[in-house]
């Protein structure tokens, strides 16, 4: 598979737009496979379209808890959310995965999930744990929304990438980065989280009024900011992009060595570390699970060190377990932030909405 077909591949979940999709897949058999039920051996997880896991491995977690695993996939993460909220009632699965804190306050909010506390959960590194007193959804994977630049281009043009949400305004960058609408993309929202952690309430308007005035372009979702707009990629490349500033992951600078072919020696992409916010995704048993029981044996496995090893090079993300693989690539070239931008997930819920109302009202009008 191509670069670009593979960055595309992995942040789907993370980010990028797509039309509702549905779709089942997964090893459970043709005389099991119309859902979960009490007493079922087919135990449904719903998801964002990113989830992935090797095949060897769902194969053992199979072997071992007798459950056969059925995946649907329903879109990006926002979508993905929106539909089994509207759906708990009487819900497509009985394990849902994606959900970041960017949007876990709506999730909990809608009674989206039931308690649960998962084999290992007292292994996941404190910083990722939330909802703590109900146990409602578990941190499964972390990473970074950042800026990444073009390295080619910088050199050429014997200038120093930016470093941080300051310099991104400077004159010097002007017309240069590409970014996603808050509105419709989970990077785009996560890089507007970022700029109100920096500037505070009252300062983040002011910041994109100056990086607006400083020739940001913004596009619908990820793969247009990263493949088609981003000088920097393989996708921007063919393109013919000319933004050698895009909106992205700490994790795709990793990706475009280990997918290029021939590899390079050296990612031809770097990270702006001071610009990096911290997405952390949940999954939790659903309300109202047909399965409970394979649900909850899904959790477990979800937590264990061969998912938690397994996933990086599946889905782009870190792990969340004390003492999981990281993959040598990661470590290379696509390090986690060492101070990102957090902010809690109650400030979010207290503040998305409006936020994202101004965003829209003084960057795209």
């Amino acid at each position: 598979m191509s670069t670009t077909k593979k960055l595309a591949a992995m942040a789907v979940g993370l980010g990028l737009v797509t039309l509702p999709v549905l779709s089942a897949c997964g090893s459970s058999s043709d005389s099991d496979s119309a859902g979960s039920g009490a007493g079922s051996k087919t135990v449904t997880l719903v998801s964002h379209d990113s989830w992935a896991v090797s095949k060897n491995v769902l194969a053992d977690f199979e072997k071992q808890s007798g459950y056969k695993v059925r995946v649907l996939k329903s879109g990006d993460a926002g979508q993905a959310v929106n539909k089994a909220i509207l759906t708990k009632d009487n819900p497509q699965g009985d394990v849902f995965f994606g959900v970041d804190n960017t949007l876990l306050s709506r999730a909990l909010d809608n009674g989206l999930f039931q308690s649960y506390e998962p084999k290992g959960s007292d292994l996941v590194m404190p910083e990722y744990r939330a909802d703590e007193d109900k146990h409602r959804v578990t941190p499964i994977d972390t990473g970074d929304i950042c800026v990444n630049y073009d390295k080619a281009y910088f050199s050429k043009h014997k200038l120093t990438p930016p470093s941080s949400f300051d310099d991104l305004v400077k004159p010097a960058y002007k017309n240069l980065l590409v970014t996603e609408n808050a509105a419709t993309s989970s990077p785009g929202l996560g890089f507007l989280l970022g700029t109100a952690a920096q500037y505070g309430d009252d300062g983040w308007p002011d910041y994109w009024k100056k990086l607006k005035a400083n020739g940001v372009k913004v596009v619908d979702g990820w793969e247009q900011a990263y493949n088609e707009e981003f000088s920097g990629s393989a996708g921007g490349k063919k393109a013919g992009a000319d933004r050698p500033l895009v909106v992205s992951y700490a994790s795709s600078p990793p990706a475009e060595v280990i997918f290029a072919d021939p590899k390079p020696s050296t990612a031809p992409t770097g990270v702006a570390t001071g610009t990096c916010f911290r997405q952390v995704e949940y999954a939790g048993l659903l309300s109202n699970a047909k399965n409970a029981e394979g649900g909850k044996a899904l959790l477990d496995f979800m937590l264990t060190k061969t998912f938690q090893d397994d996933m990086p090079m599946n889905m782009f993300v870190y792990p969340v377990r004390e003492a999981a693989q990281v993959p040598e690539e990661f470590v290379k070239y696509g390090p986690q932030a060492k101070d990102p931008e957090t902010m809690d997930p109650a400030k979010i819920a207290d503040n998305r909405d409006q936020w994202v109302k101004s965003w829209t009202s003084l960057v795209l009008k």
